[in-house]
């Protein structure tokens, strides 16, 4: 009998405990901070970390915000390798749609990091201020392939695709590239590449032949970066601050507004499990994907 009852309150407690969760979990999820609104004229602030992905949040505001007449210009504090090709590209257009559709300058500030489709992105801007040791550039497309065929063969395991034309398993694990492949990839990239360099042309107004020059996948501080003209000046991000209060009036000491992610219990629990594995889905996330990241920013 006394088994029982002690096994009765532990079940007891538990019930408590997880009903306790999911009532907290709730009530947090209906009643989120209110969101922020932007009250006076003001630069909408942005950050842009870590891998290129997925830019959904930063589209979401920039997006939005453009439209509301409070919202002068736009900062982009910018912290990362590159990235996947598409989504680059896409905040790239984003921002020079900003700037030139909606009469809303853009500065970009490049702090530890600026490289690939990082640096694509900045290109966007009417200006870019930098760090003197920033890395920048990496102005080029990659693709990262892992061949396990003697892995496979070592534990006895045999893969093989039904396909409808020799090109719709080019890249697969399972097999090395074939010669065509390679020069089927090496075509798609070098594509690429030319949009890289057209998308700094114009967005940077800079000389065709300046850009090929430098486009080879090099790395340079930003200290190169300004002289060799793919950045503006040296600075910080309070350097950027004052110069993107100037170019919209709103002085040396603009007001800056910066949208917070706005999340529920249950998705800061979801967020910081995910973060563990991030890492491991990163590399698969990024296989046989053109790419315009900075080589080694993830180990395999």
């Amino acid at each position: 009998m006394k088994r029982f009852l002690q096994f009765l309150l532990i079940v007891v407690v538990i019930l408590f405990l997880a009903g306790f969760l999911v009532g907290v979990g709730g009530v947090i999820s209906i009643f989120r901070p209110p969101e922020e609104r932007i009250s006076k004229a003001s630069l909408l602030a942005l950050d842009l970390d870590g891998i290129i992905i997925d830019n959904k949040f930063i589209l979401e505001q920039l997006r939005k915000h453009r439209k509301d007449n409070r919202v002068k210009g736009v900062l982009l504090r910018i912290s990362s390798p590159g990235g996947v090709v598409g989504p680059s590209q896409e905040l790239y257009e984003e921002l020079r749609r900003t700037r030139d559709e909606f009469k809303k300058p853009v500065v970009a500030f490049c702090a530890t990091v600026a490289a690939s489709g990082a640096y694509y992105a900045a290109a966007g801007a009417d200006k870019i201020v930098t760090t003197p040791g920033c890395m920048m550039g990496s102005i080029g497309a990659m693709m990262e392939f892992i061949n396990l065929e003697k892995l496979y063969a070592w534990a006895k395991v045999e893969r093989y695709a039904i396909t409808t034309g020799r090109f719709k398993n080019a890249g697969a694990e399972y097999k090395p590239l074939s010669p065509e492949a390679r020069a089927l990839f090496q075509e798609m990239l070098d594509d690429v590449l030319a949009q890289f360099k057209i998308a700094i042309v114009e967005g940077r107004n800079m000389k065709s032949e300046v850009v090929d020059q430098y486009a080879d996948g090099r790395i340079f501080t930003g200290a190169q970066a300004v002289k060799l003209g793919f950045a503006d000046s040296i600075g910080t991000w309070e350097d950027a601050r004052k110069l993107l209060g100037e170019m919209t009036g709103l002085g040396s000491d603009p007001e800056v507004f910066k949208a917070q992610k706005r999340r529920s219990f249950f998705e800061v629990l979801e967020e910081a499990s995910e973060s563990r594995l991030s890492t491991e889905f990163l590399k698969f996330e990024l296989n046989a994907k053109p790419l315009f990241l900075m080589p080694g920013a993830i180990q395999f």
